[in-house]
């Protein structure tokens, strides 16, 4: 009988010492080549820690967060939804930091004649992704409207649930055009950057980073935060051209 309690003993702290070696990151899609890349240079490192990337939408992902998806690390691509889970306690509110910052570009066939977002008006389907949830789409509908455009375009948009379908539609002509991030931009194969959104028109695209309560907990999760914040990882979000300052 005791030997048995010891066996089960031993398995229950290798258990734990192996769940601890995850790394589950929620992050916004606008980043997952980025992200890919970092996770990929840092396995290499030989560090003992599986990291486990989820990309989506910010608000998906932080709305699954609050509804108890496992989550140690929060990118999002705009300080609300990074705020809506400090709101609900499951990011420490002194923790939060920003990891980088984008701008907002519209995309479309290279011929298509777009140098304002007045031209963009006379287009039929614009992308953008969801306004509720994707922080790019929230972006577009603050430009259109201090542009006073978005009564006129509302009507035309095409709602993507992330930013990355938004691109796809128009890389594959299924739309005229589709508003997305220039990091996304330069990942086209067909659509072009045609304008670039003017920054007055929109607040700025921030990258909120943060470990989640249960994150802070996690070793294995605080390490990576770190190398998430280091040289060598805003030197590779700039090869995907994130600015980072």
């Amino acid at each position: 009988m005791r030997s048995l309690l010891v066996v089960l003993l031993l398995s229950l702290a290798f258990c734990s010492s192996a769940f601890a070696t995850e790394v589950r990151l929620s992050v916004a899609a606008s980043m997952t080549d980025a992200i890919k890349e970092i996770v990929t240079v840092y396995a290499k490192k030989g560090e003992d820690a599986t990291v486990l990337p989820n990309f989506a939408s910010s608000g998906a992902l932080a709305k699954q967060i609050v509804q108890g998806a496992p989550a140690d690390i929060y990118i999002s691509a705009n300080p609300k939804w990074m705020n809506y889970l400090v709101e609900n306690n499951r990011v420490p509110g002194k923790g939060v930091g920003t990891l980088a910052y984008n701008t907002l570009v519209f995309v479309g066939p290279q011929d298509l004649p777009v140098s304002s977002l007045k031209d963009i008006a006379t287009l039929q389907r614009i992308a953008i992704g969801s306004p509720k949830s994707v922080p790019a789409g929230q972006y577009a509908e603050q430009a259109l409207g201090r542009a006073g455009l978005l009564g006129q375009i509302q009507p035309k948009l095409i709602l993507a649930k992330d930013v990355r379908q938004a691109l796809m539609y128009a890389d594959r002509g299924e739309v005229d055009g589709a508003f997305v991030y220039r990091t996304d931009a330069l990942l086209a194969k067909r659509a072009a950057i045609l304008l670039e959104v003017p920054q007055r028109l929109y607040d700025e695209v921030t990258y909120p980073i943060a470990l989640t309560t249960d994150g802070a907990q996690n070793p294995s999760a605080i390490a990576f935060f770190n190398f998430l914040k280091s040289g060598e990882a805003a030197g590779l979000l700039k090869k995907h051209g994130f600015v980072v300052r």
